[in-house]
């Protein structure tokens, strides 16, 4: 009997892995999995039902823990992602970077990962950033004669990007997680009053880390067009129309929506949460004014959507002059209040030039959809982790970690290989919600660095998206490749980005500082 209460806990996990594989919905399995065996310890003397009147209070939040309204941020990112999506951002500047680099060997690889990267920055999603960069560039790749593997490994790896460059919702997600975590660990301790894990010392610690990985991609195109030529040949520059003034068209909206967002969060101007409401309401402006070429007036109204975007960047320079959480007076209530009027007009009008052509009708249903998607998820989790916890499951994993070899290293790298594994057949949103709750307060109460784990488990479930066979972004991209990509290029396409993403897991774990540098410089 006893035996039967001890594996309690890991039957409860290994029966959820199972309903998963299976192919039941998440949010439903894991609730029903911790209902259920709620159900097998009250029977057996090892479960109070008492203990259900805390999941209220674990929905809606404690004083104690991190503020849920982190979580707001989630579908306005979402927003900000699907509106960029139907604003052709993608389309022009795959254009204008295959202008810029087509020419050089391995040129359109280069310009597939800086778009993922800037895609990445201005939208964080990665199922719309693969599935567009699918449509418009795997074609021309492999009509330029690219080899299938390398084109489709680096569309599907390029994509993924937003998982770890900041703002992605990977990282709001674990932030919530993790902070809820790291203050219960401190408790624990008998702190009190403990130090807070914020969204923004996560993206801010896996910036520099994002940025390494890109030049890791960028290496390894380079390394391909240098030792395969015939693998990534070059476009004649005949073909090539490489117009500065397109190119900067294509850079400046997109480039500019990451400094008013990132820049915002970084320099501590604005919450992930405001940030996240500028930058939707920045890629309105910017769907608005292209959208406008869809009406029977393409110019009507262009002009209003332009000066309201321009009082947006207007208001944000503002803001960083002056303290606009202390008050303004006189002058400078005006001129906020004017350009805050003007933004508010012009977004009014992209609304309606959005509304006019369904793209807001279709911007949000898709909002609403992936959205509902992660909250109901995040409803049955903390009920999985809740029952978990009561049935003794910390207690074992703890005493599991604790006499892992290699101390707190070697908890670190099971935890790690676990996700890893996982990441196989799971989705980031499942690992996040079941594991990292249960694993993070043990690992916290060993004195592991928060911002570090954060960032290194962000590029473990980034990876995730990669692992064949079911890694997301090769399902994504294979339903927009044509026929005659076979799935096994698109597998074998996307080992070397995978052990590249290996490559730069390991380096974080080796040099912590990649992680932690550029907080503790921003924020002490």
């Amino acid at each position: 009997m006893d035996l039967l209460l001890v594996a309690l806990p890991f039957l409860m996990f290994v029966t959820a892995v199972i309903a998963l594989l299976r192919g039941f919905p998440v949010a439903f399995t894991l609730a029903g999995v911790a209902i259920l065996f709620a159900l097998i310890g009250l029977a057996f003397d090892a479960f109070d039902p008492l203990h259900m009147r805390a999941f209220p209070q674990r929905i809606y939040g404690n004083i104690m823990e991190m503020d849920k309204s982190i979580l707001v941020a989630v579908p306005l990112f979402v927003f900000m992602g699907v509106m960029l999506e139907k604003s052709r951002v993608a389309e022009e500047l795959l254009e204008a970077m295959g202008a810029l680099f087509g020419s050089m060997r391995g040129g359109l690889g280069i310009s597939v990962v800086i778009v993922g990267a800037l895609l990445a920055a201005s939208t964080g999603i990665v199922g719309a950033t693969v599935v567009t960069m699918g449509l418009l560039s795997l074609p021309t790749m492999l009509r330029r004669g690219y080899d299938p593997a390398l084109a489709s490994g680096s569309i599907a790896a390029s994509g993924t990007l937003g998982q770890i460059i900041p703002p992605s919702i990977v990282l709001i997600l674990l932030g919530d997680q993790l902070g809820s975590a790291y203050a219960r660990a401190q408790r624990e301790q008998g702190i009190f009053a403990p130090d807070i894990l914020t969204v923004g010392d996560l993206f801010a610690g896996a910036l520099i880390p994002g940025l390494l990985l890109v030049g890791g991609y960028i290496v390894y195109q380079i390394v391909i067009a240098v030792t395969r030529p015939s693998a990534s040949p070059a476009i004649p520059r005949e073909e090539l129309n490489a117009d500065i003034f397109k190119v900067l068209r294509a850079l400046i909206p997109p480039l500019a929506l990451i400094v008013a967002v990132l820049g915002s969060i970084l320099a501590g101007l604005a919450t992930p949460t405001e940030a996240a409401g500028v930058g939707a309401l920045g890629a309105t402006l910017l769907a608005g004014f292209r959208n406008a070429g869809a009406s029977s007036n393409p110019r009507g109204g262009r002009w209003l959507v332009a000066i309201g975007a321009i009082s947006l960047l207007a208001l944000i320079a503002a803001a960083m002059a002056l303290n606009l959480r202390a008050g303004v007076d006189g002058n400078e209530r005006l001129l906020t209040l004017g350009l805050g009027a003007v933004a508010a007009v012009g977004t009014l009008w992209a609304l309606i030039r959005l509304f006019r052509t369904r793209v807001l009708d279709e911007v949000m249903t898709q909002t609403a959809r992936i959205s509902s998607m992660v909250f109901v998820i995040l409803i049955g989790a903390s009920l999985f982790a809740l029952v978990f916890r009561e049935l003794g499951g910390d207690g074992s994993v703890r005493a599991m970690l604790e006499a892992v070899p290699g101390g707190v290293f070697g908890a670190v790298l099971v935890v790690m290989l676990i996700m890893f594994v996982l990441g196989f057949f799971l989705d980031f949103i499942e690992i996040t919600f079941v594991v990292v709750p249960i694993v993070a307060p043990i690992l916290f109460l060993m004195g592991v660095d928060p911002i570090w784990l954060g960032v290194l488990m962000a590029l473990n479930l980034q990876t995730s998206f990669l692992t064949p066979p079911f890694g997301f972004a090769l399902f994504y991209l294979r339903g927009v490749a044509p026929p005659s990509l076979p799935t096994s290029a698109i597998y074998r396409g996307a080992i070397p980005f995978v052990i590249i993403q290996l490559f730069a897991i390991a380096l974080v774990a080796a040099l912590p500082w990649l992680a932690t540098a550029l907080p503790r410089a921003l924020y002490g």
